[in-house]
């Protein structure tokens, strides 16, 4: 008995990956310690029947005997025993109901803390971090992996320590009474603690692999869900059953095989109760017939048996959810040890005036090696607006990833009101950018939630005001219940120049000190273009603006032009400037002016 608690000590407090958990148990102390008292105090009166009946039988063999004469003390004492053991069943069964009340909860706060740790580490992590690692990884590892791991720190603990206990007192309760029947009676535990050791290995194994092919199902689905107007339009709707096909039957396998590992744990376990049971009754008995122990003995011991079969019986479900749980907190650690290629280099404020400056800036994309930017020099002063023109794959994002912090240059420096970037607070600059892209993404929410995204507190009026500066006001006003309508899934679907507003809306309510705007009029027409930009004319006043297109027409009142070519700056001027210059903006002017006329 000693040997399978050792054993199964070892393979759930040895396990590297879940001492990660130690600093919750810390926080928890107090109710682990408390759900622990009461396990033991439970166990401590449930072990108190085999004793109460065993002595009932002696009491009535020793009357059939003549040893005992008192009938009526004999019932008295029968009568006694009786309440007691109804009385330790009553307090057993409630402080069993604590014991789970108090452990169980304390698994429910670990596991809510622990899902929001993985969360804000997701915030914290870095662009490049998610276009390595796919979406349905990641909520996989914050949902699948951590139920895992809170069916270790709830059941499998409570498990264990009625276990524990149970082996423990019972242990020693059983030696009280008899040691050489113990001693034959504990002859299968060695082979338990063996098969224990043997089987966790395999377990383990095969639960990291199970939950590999779990991440790679959850990522297959969200991936179909995301594209799945792509899907139906181009008609491949059995192809992508196919592949999900292959894909679940791989992990059915897979399950399969750690099935049947958990499965040799049962049969083993009821083979070695129902031998202890039979050695019991052949040494019991013999040993009775010789009158060396009373047949209240022999009960008593069939009984410490039978009460011990459940907790040896869970060792091998409890095993299997221990080694599930330390290969699901292998994989959650490996993002909570991930550290964030952009580091906030300064916690002290940091006043943003808006004026940006390239110092010889070359970046290299490192999980491409492809290098979108080649020695760039080029100042936006505070108030100014920069409009920056190209082809595509020429760079022009990439400038404005750079600006938000979202990459940090390879070569040179980037200064933020003449300081080097990096010194500046992160979160300062960020919240002083307002960001349009191309394709804009809007939540699951109103329209005026999504527009009061880049100002929480801001008025009705100021969001009305937004959306007519980004011309969408008439349109949302069309819908049946205006700003109030539901956008996503259960609402309707705007249009790509209606999501480009929205999201043009959600920058300017922000009022920040940089605008950002990334091609984000592509998809609207060229007289709502002018309105908007018009309008944009006015609001991005005094605000340092950029504006990314592959129009003239966007970029023909801003301060500065530029126009890059292979992550070079390959002209640069204003508009009256660059178009009496031979180059790509005279060509591009002219080939628009000539569509703009036709």
């Amino acid at each position: 008995m000693k040997l399978v608690s050792s054993c199964f000590l070892f393979n759930i407090f040895s396990l590297k990956a879940l001492q990660y958990l130690n600093k919750y148990f810390s926080k928890y102390k107090w109710r682990i310690i408390i759900g622990l008292l009461i396990t033991i105090l439970s166990k401590l009166l449930a072990l108190q029947v085999p004793r109460i009946i065993g002595n009932s039988f002696n009491i009535v063999e020793d009357y059939l005997d003549n040893t005992v004469k008192d009938l009526a003390a004999v019932k008295h004492e029968l009568l006694m025993n009786v309440l007691i053991i109804i009385g330790v069943a009553l307090l057993s069964g409630f402080f069993t109901f604590l014991m789970r009340q108090t452990i169980i909860v304390t698994s429910r706060l670990i596991e809510f803390d622990l899902k929001n740790e993985i969360y804000q580490q997701y915030q914290k992590l870095s662009l490049s971090f998610y276009k390595q690692n796919r979406t349905g990884d990641l909520m996989n590892r914050i949902s699948e992996d951590v139920s895992k791991v809170r069916m270790y720190v709830g059941p499998a603990i409570m498990y264990t320590m009625n276990m524990i206990v149970l082996f423990a007192v019972g242990f020693t309760q059983m030696i009280q009474v008899d040691k050489q029947l113990t001693l034959y009676t504990l002859i299968p535990f060695p082979l338990l603690s063996i098969s224990i050791f043997i089987l966790s290995k395999v377990i383990h194994k095969r639960s990291t692999i199970v939950q590999q092919y779990l991440s790679k199902l959850t990522t297959f689905n969200q991936e179909f869900f995301s594209g799945i107007d792509v899907v139906k339009s181009y008609g491949i709707e059995r192809s992508i059953i196919r592949d999900f096909d292959e894909i679940a039957d791989e992990s059915k396998e897979k399950n399969i095989d750690l099935q049947k590992a958990n499965a040799l744990f049962f049969p083993l376990m009821i083979l070695l109760i129902g031998i202890s049971n039979l050695i019991v009754i052949y040494v019991g008995g013999l040993r009775y017939i010789n009158g060396e122990i009373q047949s209240g003995v022999i009960i008593e011991f069939i009984m410490y048996v039978n009460i011990l079969t459940w907790p040896v019986a869970v060792v091998g479900w409890v095993t299997s959810m221990v080694q599930q749980a330390e290969a699901s907190q292998a994989r959650i650690n490996e993002f909570l040890d991930e550290v964030p290629a952009i580091q906030n280099n300064n916690e002290s404020p940091t006043p943003i005036n808006g004026k940006v400056t390239f110092q010889n800036v070359s970046f290299t994309y490192e999980d491409t090696n492809i290098t979108a930017l080649k020695n760039i020099d080029l100042t936006v002063n505070a108030g100014e607006t920069l409009a920056i023109l190209g082809k595509t794959g020429s760079g022009k994002s990439t400038i404005i990833e750079l600006i938000s912090r979202l990459y940090d240059v390879t070569d040179g420096v980037i200064l933020m009101d003449d300081k080097p970037i990096i010194d500046a607070n992160l979160n300062d600059i960020r919240n002083q950018i307002g960001f349009v892209p191309q394709d804009p993404f809007l939540f699951s929410d109103t329209i005026g939630n999504n527009i009061k995204f880049g100002k929480e507190e801001a008025s009705k009026e100021e969001i009305i005001e937004a959306a007519k500066n980004a011309v969408v006001h008439d349109n949302i006003v069309e819908f049946t219940n205006g700003y109030d309508t539901i956008l996503g899934e259960r609402g309707v679907t705007l249009s790509g120049g209606q999501k480009q507003r929205v999201s043009i809306a959600r920058a300017i309510i922000k009022n920040p000190k940089i605008l950002i705007f990334d091609d984000c009029l592509s998809a609207v027409d060229t007289e709502t273009e002018e309105k908007i930009l018009s309008n944009l004319e006015k609001v991005s006043k005094n605000k340092t603006t950029f504006i990314i297109s592959h129009r003239v027409s966007s970029a023909k009142n801003a301060d500065k032009i530029i126009v890059l070519d292979d992550g070079k700056i390959s002209q640069q001027g204003t508009h009256n400037q660059l178009i009496e210059t031979e180059g790509y903006y005279k060509d591009l002017y002219e080939q628009q002016l000539l569509e703009k006329e036709n």
